[in-house]
């Protein structure tokens, strides 16, 4: 540790910054490579099927889903659907919009196992507005 010693230093930390996951997952970029959406918050999709998930415990709902491919990637996977009798609006392969539903650091959240991603839009139609009852559903 002397008058001199700066560079060293320097190149030092910049050495050991690298045993820090949280550095090495940003300078890699493997959050945007893991991701199915590319590191963007929303992507459009087609819609290969509905299913239902089984709550996790105390609950006993069945949450109702769909599994959507992507459109971009071709990557497969599955989305929560918001609202009360949302599934009636969506069939097979209609398009949809889905975005991340925002749990911890991007894991899935509440009492649904395994579903990181919702249903916003379904045909270029907001699924809260059909939902409502405001507007009704376009065709494609």
């Amino acid at each position: 540790m002397g008058i001199l010693t700066a560079r060293k230093l320097k190149k030092k930390r910049k050495k050991f910054r690298w045993a820090s996951w949280n550095y090495k997952k940003r300078m890699l970029h493997l959050k945007e490579k893991s991701d199915p959406l590319g590191g963007v918050s929303q992507a459009k999709g087609i819609v290969l099927e509905k299913l239902q998930k089984e709550a996790k415990q105390p609950n006993s709902a069945m949450r109702k889903c769909v599994r959507v491919q992507l459109i971009k990637n071709g990557k497969q996977v599955t989305a929560f659907l918001p609202g009360n009798l949302a599934s009636k609006f969506i069939d097979e392969h209609d398009e949809v919009l889905i975005e991340s539903i925002g749990g911890k650091q991007g894991r899935a959240k509440g009492d649904i196992p395994c579903i990181r991603y919702q249903v916003i839009a379904v045909n270029d139609q907001p699924l809260s507005r059909l939902v409502q009852g405001k507007i009704e559903k376009g065709r494609r």
